[in-house]
């Protein structure tokens, strides 16, 4: 009795160290890039604020409902945290809540992550405080997982539920309990959650009837029908009362962002994609992987038939992956599931296979894995130390540099609260604007989004120009260009410059603001007070980015602030 209660003890010692370590490592790791959170996060920050608040998950109160977020799991983890005091309130120990609350939401993800990683190993091998611990290490060091995963989006719940699902799947496998209702409703309401996390998620709804079908013998037919369609109602009963929900609420099948962003239909030459992810990951470290996963696999086992559970959903976030469209934020932002299922399968079959070896054998593959990890982590830290130096586009310079400085252009021109501004970076301008925002992007706005889709660029400035008219615009980068706003005479003849970088400003300067004309047509001093106004505010923000582009931007972030003196 006494022993095994020792035993008890430090497997439980084993296995609390082993995900303490590792949690640790990501939070020292996720601490490299400050405050800083990526202006798309904001944008879920805002509806989740406004459905907190009772205004309905809406961009801004009050106005039409559009749905210009694509992962309702995370909205409304952070509008729970609003309802509770944790977020949007003001600050905690000295830091704001709205960058405390979302980066330590992430870093529970990342524990319940490496929980699961010793769920599984313990199911596979002796030794799963080592594997882990080793799970741990790799993420933490891992800058495209770390730099997603604590950017105020929803990377970290998405990667967690896809851990889960291929947990439990291969639990199941391990345990021979595949087929039970329990571990088929199970799968399925975690596939229902990943497509709620992300519109992508909707693959992993594939993985159970897969494995299924892979592990089904002859007889066994019936049972493994019956357990497909007992998953498949615990993916369409949850899953499919949110399509209810969207299109009550918002009158779509799809969420608005997909619309706008015109995802393409999946091609061929879609698969080469999946080399960034072995370059980013490094080649040698992956060789080494997959030379340790062959010979796990060589022979029938418990462990590779948990290999094979786990390699299915592993290769559908590949897919996913592959098919989605490059994306401009850099860093293999949808790679964060691959990154949490590899390093799990990675981990467990080199830790096998160490243990299994002989000593020569040991020795090679020490050596080996040496140099690949050396390889990889140079890569890691080359790759995130570039990201801190210039992150895209962080929310609080969203918040100074366009929504501050466009409140106080707003109470310069005495305009209402109903005055419109057309933007592109709309998560600092949805939570701090008092003007009413009008998403030039198309993500939160249903027509725009309409037109993008099939890239009427005309389209939208007619839409804009004759119909929207905002009183103020302000336009990043080349979006002047893209949009076709530069060409179009009716920018020109309709509105003023208030400010405009030089084309060659650094990316958080980059940046134009334009105010109807007849709102100043008759007061040429006015004009002249509001150019200076935005000239400097902006100025000022655009130096202090250049240095301090990871901090906060206040205790509070409430509509109507104009920048501090």
């Amino acid at each position: 009795m006494g022993n095994g209660r020792a035993f008890v003890r430090r497997d439980f010692l084993g296995a609390f160290a082993s995900v303490i370590a590792g949690t640790a490592l990501i939070a020292v790791h996720a601490s490299f890039y400050g405050n800083w959170m990526i202006d798309d996060a904001a944008i879920t920050f805002a509806y989740s604020r406004n459905l907190a608040d009772g205004f309905g998950p809406v961009l801004q109160p009050g106005v039409e409902p559009v749905e210009g977020f694509s992962n309702p799991v995370w909205m409304l983890l952070l509008a729970f945290g609003k309802l509770v005091g944790l977020f949007d309130h003001g600050t905690v120990f000295g830091v704001p809540d709205y960058v405390l609350f979302p980066k330590g939401l992430a870093l529970l993800c990342c524990a319940a992550i490496l929980t699961l990683v010793y769920v599984a190993a313990k199911r596979v091998t002796p030794r799963p405080a080592l594997v882990t611990l080793i799970a741990g290490v790799a993420l933490a060091v891992n800058s495209s997982f770390i730099i997603w995963c604590f950017s105020g989006l929803e990377n970290s719940v998405y990667a967690l539920v896809a851990t889960a699902l291929a947990v439990v799947i291969l639990c199941g496998v391990n345990s021979g309990t595949l087929l039970t209702t329990k571990i088929a409703v199970s799968t399925g309401a975690l596939a229902a959650l990943a497509g709620l996390s992300r519109p992508d998620g909707v693959i992993y709804a594939a993985a159970f009837p897969i494995v299924v079908a892979l592990f089904t013998r002859r007889g066994g037919l019936p049972a493994a029908i019956r357990a497909v369609l007992l998953s498949a109602a615990g993916f369409i009963v949850p899953f499919g009362g949110y399509l209810l929900f969207r299109w009550i609420e918002y009158g779509r099948l799809l969420p608005n962002t997909a619309i706008a962003k015109a995802q393409p239909l999946p091609t061929i030459e879609d698969i080469a994609k999946a080399g960034t992810v072995l370059q980013y990951a490094g080649w040698l470290l992956v060789a080494v992987a997959i030379v340790c996963l062959a010979l796990v696999m060589q022979k029938p086992s418990k462990l590779r038939a948990s290999m094979v559970a786990l390699l299915v959903p592993f290769g559908l976030s590949v897919v996913a992956f592959c098919v989605l469209q490059a994306d401009w934020m850099g860093q293999l932002r949808f790679a964060t599931p691959i990154w949490a299922l590899g390093t799990l399968g990675g981990a467990i079959v080199i830790v096998e296979t160490v243990r299994k070896a002989r000593i020569r054998g040991r020795a090679l593959l020490a050596c080996a894995l040496v140099v690949a990890t050396v390889s990889s982590v140079s890569g890691f830290y080359t790759q995130g130390k570039s990201y801190r130096a210039a992150p895209k586009t962080p929310f609080c310079s969203v918040v100074e540099r366009d929504a501050r400085v466009a409140n106080g252009v707003a109470d310069l021109l005495k305009l209402p609260n109903s005055a419109k501004i057309g933007v592109i970076d709309l998560g600092g301008m949805a939570l701090v604007s008092r003007l009413q925002v009008i998403d030039l992007a198309g993500l939160a706005d249903r027509v725009i989004a309409d037109y993008l889709r099939t890239a009427d660029f005309a389209g939208e400035r007619q839409y804009v120009f004759n119909e929207v008219r905002p009183e103020l615009i302000s336009l990043i980068g080349t979006w002047d260009t893209t949009l076709g706003f530069a060409q179009d005479p009716r920018f020109a003849q309709e509105y003023e410059v208030l400010y405009r970088s030089p084309r060659n400003a650094a990316a958080f300067g980059d940046v134009g603001v334009w105010v109807r004309k007849d709102l100043v047509r008759n007061d040429s001093a006015l004009l002249a007070e509001a150019q200076n106004y935005v000239t400097i505010e902006t100025g000022k923000v655009v130096a202090s980015n250049s240095v301090a582009h990871l901090r906060s931007c206040g205790d509070r972030l409430r509509p109507g602030q104009t920048p501090t003196p």
